[in-house]
């Protein structure tokens, strides 16, 4: 394709064509050859197109779990092209974003909000002499695939890249969570992270970031009965204290502060009307839902008894202004058959769309409650398949929505 006539053409005009594509065919056409997507990358062309184009809404994938917990010094040749697979419902193709402009080794986007995409990286030149604590540091990107423009987020400690959930919402606050503790940016421009302890009585699962609260799901049962409880933490960084002795961590660093968890604890988020609704779940997952929603997910039990079977995947929808949960969608059962022989299940998403993935499946469960697709597809239609999934691992997808779009700027 690089010896085509069509390169042979002025940039201009080759600009004026492109730009009457809409943003998805432009995608694709990046991956097409090199020439093209040297085109359709370029600062001249971007900017031609910021004022015209809407974003893509996407569903990424992550790369599998032992490409991101590789040793530094493995023998293993890098992939050939960095980049990441993204799935458009609308136009029910997949799509992959080039990640090669990013200086940096072992690339692995974890999460994305407001068309930015962060990810996980190798420092860009390690020393293969030091000993592997000095030569395992990660960094914590945000950047924009489709302008090609990023941002280095404050340093943080290898364990934070190890076992630390990134959580990002639309207003492109980060946080970094584990058990113990968590790490918070309150804007990607900060040049710093608030440190605050958790006060959580349990491993949090699935947490998420809306606004200025995270949310987070926790066992608060016996080892052979669980309870699951919602929790809560509303950030307050107006009483900022120095407590670097009671966290622990980071306190010689120069790129956190903390704050004091006087101020940023835990609650549990409940109301007496909600009933038994969580004795209904088995499981349950949190998803951050559309606008100031949250979605829950899990296996509708048949029984109240204490190891019960599922009847089939249930998605609840909490309105965190009126606290008032709604049933927004059930798999149906002939779909939910597919999972019955798996020992493992991920759900990842965002906003109106949650997938399923299973081991060996070959294939993601889409629920699509944004009303594309629908159209002429009758009742039920927000259930579909999602078919040709890039392979890797175990066999489980695992995700993230992306909206992409140009006009985000990391």
């Amino acid at each position: 394709m690089d010896e085509s006539p069509m390169n042979n053409l002025p940039q201009e005009t080759l600009h004026q064509i492109f730009s009457s594509l809409t943003l998805r065919e432009i995608v694709a056409c990046r991956s097409v050859c090199r020439s093209f997507r040297q085109t359709l990358t370029s600062p001249s062309f971007i900017s031609l197109l910021l004022s015209s184009k809407p974003p893509l809404s996407l569903i990424a994938l992550r790369p599998p779990p032992h490409l991101h917990h590789r040793h530094h010094h493995s023998l293993l040749p890098p992939p050939p092209q960095p980049s990441f697979p993204a799935f458009d419902p609308t136009g029910r193709r997949w799509l992959r974003f080039d990640l090669s402009f990013l200086p940096f080794r072992s690339l692995h986007p974890v999460a994305s909000a407001a068309g930015l995409v962060y990810l996980w990286a190798s420092d860009p030149f390690p020393d293969l002499t030091a000993s592997p604590p000095s030569n395992s540091n990660k960094s914590l990107l945000a950047c924009n695939p489709l302008t090609r423009q990023f941002k280095v987020l404050p340093q943080l400690g290898s364990a934070w890249s190890r076992h630390g959930a990134v959580l990002v919402d639309y207003d492109n606050r980060v946080m970094v969570l584990m058990e113990p503790a968590a790490l918070y940016l309150p804007d990607i421009a900060a040049d710093s992270w608030v440190t605050f302890a958790s006060n959580l009585p349990a491993k949090p699962r699935s947490p998420v970031l809306i606004s200025s609260s995270v949310f987070a799901l926790c066992d608060v049962g016996s080892p052979w009965r669980s309870q699951w409880k919602l929790f809560t933490c509303t950030l307050n960084l107006n009483n900022s204290v120095p407590v670097h002795e009671q966290l622990g961590v980071g306190s010689g660093s120069g790129v956190f502060s903390s704050c004091s968890s006087n101020h940023n604890n835990w609650v549990c988020l409940e109301k007496h009307e909600w009933a038994d609704i969580f004795d209904l779940i088995k499981r349950p997952r949190l998803v951050r839902g559309d606008g100031n929603k949250l979605l829950m997910i899990g296996g509708l039990k048949s029984t109240f008894s204490l190891n019960p079977s599922c009847s089939t995947m249930l998605i609840l929808r909490l309105d965190l202004e009126k606290l008032e949960w709604e049933e927004a969608g059930r798999m149906p059962l002939e779909m939910y058959r597919c999972f019955l022989e798996s020992s493992k299940l991920k759900v990842f998403g965002g906003g109106d769309r949650v997938c399923f993935s299973a081991k060996r499946l070959g294939k993601i469960a889409l629920w699509d409650d944004s009303g594309s697709g629908k159209e002429g597809e009758g009742e039920g239609a927000a259930w579909r398949w999602i078919d040709e999934v890039p392979g890797g691992g175990d066999g489980i997808s695992r995700g993230f929505t992306y909206d992409a779009r140009l006009t985000a700027l990391p």
